[in-house]
């Protein structure tokens, strides 16, 4: 299938705009312009939402609970991991998104405001990931939910903490997991086997990703750490996956190689590639159909593995 014609104008109108990449700019910019991007997007109402803090190793942790159903006593917990490279996106970016599948699973949502390089590079991302998991799990009384029934999700750079965490839960004994849901993740860091030149520039740029890259590690070595590359980990024993992605993606391979790798694991996945779609494309349900089909796809994943019973 060909480019979806609004991700081509889409596309064309951010080439006219002659706004700078993300990567040639301050950090600080480049992240103000991400959050714009997002902020003018109608979101849906949900009952209710609350803003807490948790506690990390040696810190505190933003989060933010949607509530689809208040006068529910008990739900299941889906824990969302915000895109954004590692470096970007927030609690407010990622906003709509996780509205949008809190009210069509009914469930629970905790999104994590992790710790961002380069000020805090590798691993503080993924502990504050599994820390704030840890501690949502732990005080399911306080939140209302079932603690036997929890899953990850995220996109993107999301995607690729929500692994990580699931592989941290599962070699640490950690609080059981019923599922996990990526949208287009990030998998690796080797970028001759994760980055396709044909889609070079539709969204994502191969300089952009090394430069998230160059961010987020302080080491070399770190790249090479399953917390880090979920792709070359022993993935036997993680739960039940879906993997969402993006024709047009230039990090595609990433997620289809993760969901082939779980399949040869013995791990039950599913994945879907969406034709004509660029990454990120979940986000904007007002501009893509597919959007909103994938996110009750999602959903439907999330409601059948938390499934009461």
């Amino acid at each position: 299938m060909s480019l979806h014609p609004v991700a081509a104008n889409l596309l064309k109108e951010a080439a006219k705009s002659g706004r700078p990449n993300s990567h040639l700019l301050p950090i600080e910019e480049a992240r103000s312009n991400f959050e714009a991007t997002f902020a003018a997007l109608p979101v849906e109402d949900v009952a209710a939402t609350e803003d807490l803090v948790v506690p990390g190793t040696r810190h505190e942790i933003p989060v933010r609970v949607y509530r689809p159903d208040v006068a529910r006593a008990i739900a299941p917990l889906v824990v969302y991991l915000h895109g954004g490279g590692w470096q970007m996106g927030s609690l407010d970016s990622h906003d709509g998104i996780c509205r949008a599948i809190a009210n069509r699973t009914g469930f629970v949502i905790l999104s994590v405001e992790y710790r961002r390089p380069p000020e805090h590079p590798f691993p503080a991302a993924p502990d504050d990931c599994y820390a704030a998991f840890v501690w949502a799990v732990e005080n399911a009384e306080q939140l209302g939910i079932d603690p036997a029934r929890v899953a990850l999700a995220g996109d993107s750079a999301g995607g690729n903490l929500a692994a990580a965490v699931a592989l941290r839960a599962r070699d640490q004994d950690g609080p059981a997991l019923a599922g996990q849901m990526l949208f287009y993740p990030a998998t690796t860091f080797d970028l001759e086997l994760g980055f396709d030149l044909e889609f070079e520039g539709l969204m994502l740029f191969r300089d952009e990703v090394q430069w998230h890259k160059d961010a987020y590690f302080t080491s070399p070595d770190d790249a090479l750490s399953p917390q880090a590359s979920p792709l070359g980990a022993d993935l036997a024993g993680l739960p039940p996956t879906l993997v969402i992605t993006a024709e047009y993606d230039p990090i595609r391979p990433q997620g289809e190689l993760f969901a082939g790798k779980l399949a040869e694991a013995g791990v039950p996945v599913q994945h879907r590639r969406y034709p004509g779609m660029v990454h990120g494309f979940a986000q904007f349900p007002t501009l893509f159909d597919d959007a909103n089909e994938a996110v009750d796809q999602a959903a439907e994943f999330l409601r059948e593995r938390l499934a009461d019973g």
